[in-house]
């Protein structure tokens, strides 16, 4: 099909809005937020407030009544806040992940990470027939990347003095979420488990595909893109409630696997295994206290997968 949508300015686009019946109080104000977000980013957030085909559900052009543009703007915001703090929970998990893995394989030997020996047999002899290499070979070839690219200090002095190759507790230093997720689905089993166990989790193929789902939410962060009531594609697998005995952050309807406040829920039962102390859960709840007012529209919480009694956890 050919592409046959115009280019519009601002004005134009706000015109549009208004059309299809969007309300708008502040022209000027809606302009500044069309010229600085975007009007294709911002649509993602009015989207929820369109008028539905009632046979198929396929969203119309015309708004729902009393659907605002600073409806659009309140919910961006509180998306933008949402992925702010998410980050700030994935970067202390991340961390002492890297921490777990290398402190575990350097026990081994301190080139673990690159010797198949240490390493599950799946991740280092089965051989993708697309591509002919083993996942350790991918894995491998990513981590040489990272650094290669690495322009930190401490690396250009280990190269320097020991040689190309680098003991796995300074290696680590380089690795992003996913370079450590696919490291631990290589990792023996009795690894994973030790790892697993750590963190309340008796399984470790439970523990790895949380650290696939967790990565997954980092890069929708780290690329900005809508988190609040976005479709959960890289979905965790749900312990019973002794493996973390904390049953009330977990569930078991596949349903709200489907959506973030499940992987938001791991990011905190994590958290107070790494830092009791942390205020992390605090600040989520109080985030979550203030989402926009859109009751108008019938979209709130559980659009995010939040269940009734939420506030009652111990956050």
């Amino acid at each position: 099909m050919a592409y046959d949508k115009p280019w519009k300015s601002y004005e134009e686009q706000l015109e549009l809005l208004i059309e299809r019946g969007l309300i708008v109080t502040d022209s000027n104000k809606a302009l500044i937020y069309l010229e600085r977000i975007g009007y294709y980013r911002l649509s993602g957030y009015w989207y929820p407030f369109r008028e539905r085909n009632n046979l198929t559900q396929v969203a119309l052009d015309a708004f729902k009544a009393k659907a605002s543009f600073q409806n659009a703007v309140d919910l961006y915001v509180f998306d933008k806040n949402l992925r702010l703090l998410v980050m700030d929970a994935l970067e202390r998990i991340e961390i002492a992940i890297r921490v777990d893995i290398s402190h575990t394989l350097g026990k081994k030997n301190q080139f673990a990470h690159i010797k198949p020996e240490f390493l599950s047999d799946k991740f280092t002899k089965n051989i993708d027939k697309r591509i002919g290499l083993t996942k350790h070979n991918q894995w491998l070839d990513n981590h040489n990347k990272l650094i290669n690219r690495s322009k930190e200090k401490f690396i250009k002095h280990n190269k320097d003095k020991y040689g190309l190759q680098l003991p796995v507790w300074i290696a680590c230093e380089v690795w992003d979420f996913g370079t450590l997720s696919k490291l631990f689905e290589g990792l023996k089993p009795e690894d994973k488990n030790a790892i697993a166990n750590k963190y309340g989790v008796s399984k470790g193929t439970i523990f790895e595909s949380w650290l696939r789902s967790l990565n997954y939410l980092r890069n929708v962060c780290a690329h900005h893109s809508r988190l609040w009531n976005s479709n959960i594609v890289v979905r965790p697998q749900s312990p019973a409630p002794i493996d973390t005995n904390n049953g009330e952050f977990f569930l078991s309807n596949f349903q709200h696997n489907q959506r973030v406040f499940c992987l938001l829920c791991i990011c905190k039962h994590l958290l107070n295994i790494i830092n009791p102390s942390s205020s992390w859960g605090h600040r989520f709840k109080s985030l979550l206290l203030e989402f926009p007012d859109l009751q108008h529209l019938h979209l709130g919480l559980p659009s995010m997968g939040v269940i009734e009694g939420w506030e009652e956890w111990s956050w």
